[in-house]
């Protein structure tokens, strides 16, 4: 057996990933209902492990050596990896949160981006609300071009189109050094998934695949730094960043998006994809 053959899951395994995606989704979507001005992130990462716990599961993000959070939070400036603080979310913040869950020794993961709801100017709150709503499209962009592909490096281009598309005057940019990933066994596993058009191919897509697709998107320059913390990811121009992401799962019938309690079927639809279910 090749090496390249590891990537793809047995049908047993890809049903084995169900759980810890609905357990991530159903975390993620905890902290979604508590997110207003004045909470801090540290209360979303305890929500997020209050949920975790609950289901018997455990934080991936813990396993990550040196991490001791169940969450990723940036804020504004922050595109990824942001560790959660007593910091107070404020109106019209944009916020990425980032989170997964293993149970049974499989995996979840899964982020969004929102607005901090409450009284901002819309000079703040537009351009934010577009960048949102743009790298959301681009993710379900790729997963649809995920239902259809016969290589991986199909999705980032399509990932790619879709901001180029979409993105206003001036364009955005598009994260190089962070990518998607593989996910089973591990949070991270092979391949990457890039997010924008590359020369090579990439590896089939068929059954048994099994991604993490994650568009990371800033309205300036896509050049970012590490902070002093040396977690935190943050633009170099000091611009706002979005992060969107799901796990999805390539078997016999189609796809599945691991992390949506409707397989990703509402926001597939527009693509004229409808998502199967894993038998």
């Amino acid at each position: 057996m090749g090496l390249r053959s590891s990537i793809y899951k047995k049908p047993a395994q890809l049903r084995s990933m169900i759980e810890p995606g609905l357990i991530t989704a159903d975390a993620l979507d905890a902290v979604r209902r508590l997110i207003e001005p004045g909470i801090t992130t540290l209360q979303l990462d305890a929500e997020a492990a209050r949920v975790i716990g609950a289901r018997g599961a455990k934080s991936n993000f813990q396993m990550v050596r040196g991490y001791r959070h169940t969450i990723c939070a940036s804020v504004n400036e922050q595109v990824v990896h942001g560790i959660p603080n007593d910091r107070a979310l404020r109106a019209g913040d944009i916020l990425s949160i980032d989170a997964g869950a293993e149970f049974q020794g499989w995996n979840g993961d899964s982020a969004f981006t929102v607005i901090v709801p409450g009284e901002a100017p819309a000079e703040v709150v537009a351009p934010r609300r577009r960048l949102s709503e743009v790298t959301e499209g681009s993710l379900w962009a790729g997963i649809a071009a995920l239902s259809r592909a016969t290589h991986l490096g199909e999705v980032g281009a399509a990932i790619q189109a879709y901001i180029e598309q979409h993105a206003p005057d001036g364009g955005y940019g598009i994260l190089r050094d962070y990518v998607g990933h593989g996910i089973g066994r591990k949070m991270h596993e092979s391949p990457s998934i890039f997010n924008y058009a590359v020369d090579d191919r990439g590896p089939e897509v068929r059954p048994g695949l099994a991604v993490a697709i994650e568009p990371m998107v800033v309205i300036g320059d896509q050049q970012t730094l590490v902070e002093d913390d040396g977690w935190t990811v943050s633009t170099v121009d000091g611009t706002d960043g979005s992060h969107w992401e799901h796990s999805v799962a390539v078997h016999d019938g189609g796809i599945w998006v691991l992390t949506a309690h409707d397989g990703g079927a509402e926001k597939l639809a527009p693509f004229g994809v409808v998502p199967k279910e894993i038998d």
